[in-house]
């Protein structure tokens, strides 16, 4: 079982879950893309334009600005692959600060380990037991350009340790660094005929960083899973007492699309791909499989828009989207639920979310679980995530 484990694990480190018809983008270090709190899971991993939280440091830290909190730090758990094991797990740590009414600081460590695994050349040799891991950290800081508006950086290091050692192979962490660019917009509330409203809005550019590499070289380099999220909502405030929000966020990755397989090339057409100039399938793979990871980083954003091979509506099918909602009760109860979608020819994870959260004082609980709506297997399928908040200090009125 360990030794299955190892390979599935592997397998997902280096891709997401892919389908078959199409060729997925696949990236390194995935975990940065998973949901690690559970409000955002709630919402079917959604958090680039929802009212501004502890959290926000994953989805916008631009909202930071808009805390109406002077501090708060958050713990989240999420076990992975329950499944197939029971110690692969997803955590993360946030801390933020609102130095003023306009501005405001956060960082946070996100941890993902993969457990013991136990690796043997013959079945009665002793184990030697590796426990691979990977870890980011980072920093953002965020400003109010107007009472509406505000915009956030933020860095981030990235440390990779999957690699196994033995005597020909140096182990050897890989690193990277990336920065965010973000920006968040929140009306003043606005009065309707039958209730107030506030519109949201937000957008960031994640990730964007130097390619990752275990061996230090262009050919076992991989992107960094870069992406660009916009979203959009809208609360219904009903009364003092309850409010309804819902929201919608598309998110494309910023990497190019892997090509497909090469074109052999026979030189006299005599059907024998071993002739001086031929060019079979392998080579013709190789030669494909090269020229992408010559791609440098910066090139690679701009071509990710426009080099799907089948065209436009190709591009179409790697947009993710979620829709969600959230009921809440004098800001102590709420309820979520989403729906996220991804193209079955780009990954096909589609999935329901459901949430809650319970506030007691300065404290704060989120829970939520997932539901599987395609026949891709997800990863977080019947699991928990638990999220635990404290929010101190002055409070700030928003407006």
């Amino acid at each position: 079982m360990k030794k299955i484990a190892l390979f599935l694990i592997c397998f997902l480190v280096l891709s997401q879950v892919k389908a078959q018809e199409i060729v997925p983008i696949t990236t390194g270090v995935p975990f940065l893309l998973v949901a690690a709190d559970a409000r955002a899971a709630g919402l079917a991993d959604q958090g680039v334009a929802t009212s501004a939280d502890v959290f926000s440091q994953q989805w916008n830290p631009a909202k930071y600005a808009f805390s109406e909190d002077k501090q708060g730090f958050s713990i989240s758990y999420t076990p992975y692959l329950t499944d197939l094991a029971n110690d692969i797990s997803l955590g993360q740590v946030t801390y933020y600060n609102k130095i003023n009414e306009r501005s405001a600081f956060a960082g946070s460590l996100r941890y993902f380990g993969f457990g013991d695994i136990e690796l043997r050349a013959n079945p009665n040799d002793d184990p030697n037991i590796v426990s691979p891991n990977e870890f980011a950290l980072d920093g953002s800081y965020s400003l109010k350009l107007s009472d509406e508006f505000s915009m956030a950086v933020a860095a981030r290091y990235i440390r990779s340790n999957l690699k196994i050692a033995s005597e020909n192979i140096d182990a050897s962490a890989a690193g990277s660094f990336a920065v965010d660019v973000a920006g968040f917009y929140q009306s003043e509330e606005i009065a309707y005929n039958t209730f107030n409203g506030r519109w949201r809005g937000g957008f960031n550019m994640q990730n964007i960083g130097p390619k990752i590499s275990y061996d230090h070289d262009n050919i076992s380099s991989n992107f960094l899973p870069a992406n660009l999220r916009l979203g959009g909502g809208f609360d219904f405030i009903l009364d003092d007492y309850n409010k309804i929000g819902v929201s919608v966020e598309f998110t494309k990755l910023l990497v190019p699309t892997p090509p497909g397989p090469g074109t052999p090339f026979d030189a006299n057409g005599d059907g024998d791909f071993t002739d001086p100039g031929d060019i079979d399938q392998a080579e013709a793979n190789a030669i494909n499989y090269k020229n992408y990871n010559d791609i440098g980083w910066v090139s690679g954003i701009f071509k990710s828009f426009g080099d799907a091979p089948g065209g436009f509506s190709e591009e179409l099918k790697e947009i993710t989207y979620s829709i969600a909602g959230e009921y809440l009760y004098q800001d102590s109860f709420a309820i979520r639920t989403g729906y996220f979608h991804e193209s079955p020819e780009k990954g096909g994870r589609q999935f329901f979310s459901l949430g809650a959260g319970f506030k007691y004082s300065a404290v704060k609980v989120d829970v939520s679980y997932l539901f599987s709506a395609s026949k891709v297997k997800n990863p977080l399928e019947n699991t928990l995530r638990f999220s635990l908040t404290f929010n101190f200090g002055d409070k700030y009125e928003v407006y």
